[in-house]
């Protein structure tokens, strides 16, 4: 398969493109879903002893959802270790002690170019609120799990299901 065209149907909050793809002798139409990369951390104090997520609103499930603390790659110049420093603080109000990563993976591969970074953090200080940021209508709630919940925990979320595969592994 090769691309030998590509061109943007919808450029808002994200992108839809649509590509030309020659395969056997024939040009197929694909659209590609397009929001960017995006950083997540399963997120773990040390000093309760629990591992930490969020419960919001997914705009896909149309429900609230419990995942690990996530968000998009959207500044200049920012890596994804800052990026996921960042949401953990924006999110969770803790600055990180340690950060470890895990792995980066397509969240979707067949419709979507999204590249997800994903880490693990460990955290002692909360001094923020968490909960999200405001302007970004955010409306986050902090969950805290112990490895027993998180391991029973009927996952729902593919980052989040990847990220308690992981520490069960370890």
């Amino acid at each position: 398969m090769n691309i030998t065209d590509r061109h943007i149907l919808y450029d808002g909050h994200y992108k839809l493109s649509q590509l030309l793809v020659q395969h056997a002798g024939e040009q197929l139409k694909r659209e590609r879903f397009e929001p960017g990369s995006a950083v997540a951390a399963l997120v773990f104090d040390t000093l309760k002893q629990r591992y930490v997520f969020v419960r919001q609103f997914r705009v896909g499930a149309e429900s609230e959802l419990l995942e690990v603390p996530a968000g998009v790659l959207d500044k200049e110049g920012e890596s994804p270790e800052e990026a996921v420093r960042r949401e953990i603080q924006e999110e969770l109000g803790y600055e990180v002690d340690q950060l470890t990563y895990i792995t980066n993976f397509y969240s979707s591969p067949g419709g979507s170019a999204e590249v997800l970074w994903l880490y693990y953090a460990e955290v002692s200080r909360q001094n923020g609120p968490g909960g999200g940021v405001a302007d970004e209508h955010e409306n986050i709630d902090v969950v805290y799990l112990t490895y027993d919940e998180v391991v029973a925990e009927p996952w729902q979320d593919a980052k989040t299901l990847i990220a308690a595969q992981w520490i069960q592994l370890r």
